[in-house]
């Protein structure tokens, strides 16, 4: 059942069908302002908690404002922000640790106790900490998040920049007299990214997980507007009558992740890569 199950994994197929429904989803949310059929900020008292219908897909929620507007907007912000965490913490951490591990000695001391006295935190606990002091806001939550998620990109580089350095081509670039910033940008890097980049493939859904639980708690995105955790927070005081408000963002929320997860564990088999874990 593993065997099979890695050989699925394995295949081009899952790759590509998970990366095409990662695009789609992003499309939807480039395409916001034109595909979206209402305001999503619009209040309609005298709509509110309408059932699907010609005019409301799927409904309007407690303050009467089109549900799968909000959802189209709500995309916006929960991949348009997990993907500036995943692209600033890559680029930061890979930065950080290609330095520490070549140049090794003090620095690279330095630079991996700051790496571990970070980890050593849970990143919901910290996270909430740097957004107490800063005070609650998306901005204030997507410092935060990067702030934390670096660390792993830094020190899976450090690793293997550390038994990059001593392979021959480095020291025949070191020997034709490339300086040690041409060789990490020239050679080290390169040679790392494609790991960190398939690895960073399943940090994509722990930080829209983490944008989506901040929300959720208020420290987020504000009202009135759109994101898939606020919306299912805004969902709990009608999960009776009305589940679907919070059902709505929950399912969203649940097949990006998948397809984030999916996709780096089938990227993983497929190059041999070993798997970030948090």
């Amino acid at each position: 059942m593993i065997n099979k199950w890695n050989k699925i994994l394995k295949g081009r197929g899952t790759i590509v069908f998970c990366a095409s429904v990662i695009a789609l989803f992003f499309l939807v949310a480039l395409l916001a302002p034109w595909i979206a059929p209402h305001d999503p900020i619009k209040v309609d008292l005298l709509s509110k908690l309408q059932g699907p219908s010609v005019e409301h897909w799927l409904g309007t929620d407690h303050l009467g404002r089109d549900n799968l507007s909000r959802l189209i907007y709500g995309a916006r912000v929960s991949l348009g922000f997990a993907a500036m965490i995943f692209v600033s913490s890559l680029l930061i951490g890979v930065l950080v640790g290609s330095i520490s591990g070549y140049a090794g000695g003090w620095l690279d001391s330095v630079l991996m106790r700051l790496c571990e006295g970070i980890m050593a935190f849970p990143n919901l606990v910290l996270v909430l900490g740097i957004v107490g002091i800063f005070g609650p806001g998306l901005m204030q939550v997507l410092l935060a998040l990067m702030l934390v998620q670096w660390v792993y990109y830094a020190r899976i580089c450090r690793n293997m920049v550390v038994s990059l350095k001593e392979r021959p081509f480095i020291a025949a670039a070191r020997i034709s007299g490339s300086s040690s910033w041409s060789i990490i940008r020239r050679h080290i890097i390169p040679n790392v990214q494609r790991p960190i980049v398939v690895m960073g493939t399943l940090e994509m859904g722990w930080a829209i997980m983490d944008i989506s639980a901040l929300s959720f708690l208020g420290l987020g995105i504000q009202p009135p507007n759109a994101e898939w955790g606020a919306m299912i927070h805004e969902g709990t005081a009608h999960i009776r009558s009305h589940p679907e408000l919070m059902i709505y963002p929950g399912v969203l929320i649940l097949i990006v992740v998948i397809m984030f997860n999916i996709l780096g564990e089938a990227l993983s088999e497929r190059y041999g890569v070993a798997k970030l874990r948090r």
